[in-house]
């Protein structure tokens, strides 16, 4: 809707925030997305839903993608974060919360990434690169990459800290509660089934077979341990 559109736009510009607003997906450069350092989208949009929009999008950028929307079922929480999105802000929003959730974002962004953005061409990782070795996989807790057979395999920012937070915690068990806790913070709207949805999406990507995985494994009534032996 124009008028949340030049509300949130507004909001972002006066916090210093170069912004870019559509009414419709069909205007957006799919080749360009990748200027971004952040993306909020709608789901109830005119020519295509959000949640098709997001899952298509996740594999072209690695920046935060926020959800900001009418619906507010538990189901669709879930289900947008399990495509990818790293938060969900229901309507009628407070647009200051949303201008500090927006920070909160790109803050979280640059620590992982080490850069704004940015990527290295040409290397595998940095010498002083703090890298992780598990199962085949090479974690790269600088430069926010997971290698494995000198292939990058995609990690949207909350798979890549989840991961990443097991990984540097070896061989200990953490229940889904702490797991949310550490990862997506006290304030966050979602609950911890939360990370459910995001290991099942790690372990697609890291796992020979994810439904029999040997990385993260799941201790039933504990929690989740990523194994290295």
């Amino acid at each position: 809707e124009r008028a949340i559109l030049e509300l949130v736009k507004n909001g972002l510009q006066k916090d210093g925030h170069f912004v870019t607003a559509y009414t419709s997906t069909a205007q957006v450069p799919l080749d360009k997305l990748n200027r971004y350092d952040l993306i909020i989208l709608d789901i109830m949009m005119p020519d295509v839903d959000g949640f098709s929009y997001c899952d298509k999008i996740r594999s072209l950028v690695d920046c935060p993608i926020l959800f900001l929307t009418a619906k507010t079922m538990e189901h669709d929480i879930t289900f947008g974060l399990g495509l990818g999105a790293d938060d969900y802000i229901v309507k009628p929003f407070d647009p200051m919360e949303l201008v500090a959730r927006v920070k909160s974002h790109l803050l979280r962004y640059e620590r992982l990434t080490g850069k704004n953005g940015t990527t290295q061409e040409g290397k595998e990782y940095d010498a002083d690169d703090y890298c992780i070795e598990v199962g085949g996989l090479k974690i790269l807790t600088k430069s926010w990459k997971v290698i494995r057979g000198g292939e990058e395999i995609h990690f949207p920012n909350r798979e890549f800290e989840l991961l990443k937070y097991l990984a540097m915690n070896p061989n200990i068990v953490f229940s889904k509660e702490h797991l949310f806790e550490r990862i997506w913070g006290y304030d966050y709207m979602s609950d911890s089934a939360t990370v459910t949805v995001h290991i099942n999406r790690i372990r697609e990507k890291i796992e020979e077979d994810p439904k029999n995985p040997k990385i993260i494994e799941t201790v039933w009534g504990a929690g989740y341990r990523l194994n290295i032996r």
